[in-house]
């Protein structure tokens, strides 16, 4: 099984945390391992981004478990929710989104602003 992805369209990849959390912490070299396997083609950002230091990013969406990953595409987020904290789990959503199975755009509107506002970020 590969690590690397096999789709070229843009891909906005988020994790919203908090330092204080110890899940985290933890999972924080996973996910950045992730970022260098997925990104090599420069067409998928990765962010790290902790809710409290940058709350006003954030809000008003509210996140209530860690780690919560937003994936996001040009039509939308593709998904937004909480996920194991195992490299596993986060190379099969990402395998899953580079090869195009996803569903309908996340419906909350707040979700979407959200993720238009970590697009525009450099």
């Amino acid at each position: 099984m590969s690590d690397t992805p096999t789709s070229s369209a843009p891909l906005l990849v988020v994790c919203l945390c908090a330092d204080w959390c110890g899940t985290c912490r933890d999972y924080r070299s996973i996910f950045e391992e992730a970022a260098q396997a997925f990104s090599y083609t420069g067409d998928t950002r990765f962010a790290w981004v902790d809710i409290e230091d940058e709350s006003e990013l954030v809000d008003p969406v509210e996140v209530e478990n860690f780690p919560t990953l937003l994936v996001s595409d040009a039509d939308g987020v593709r998904f937004f929710g909480t996920v194991l904290p195992h490299k596993d789990t986060l190379w099969r959503l990402l395998r899953s989104e580079r090869e195009g199975r996803r569903g309908a755009p996340h419906p909350d509107a707040e979700v979407q602003a959200l993720a238009r506002r970590l697009w525009s970020r450099p």
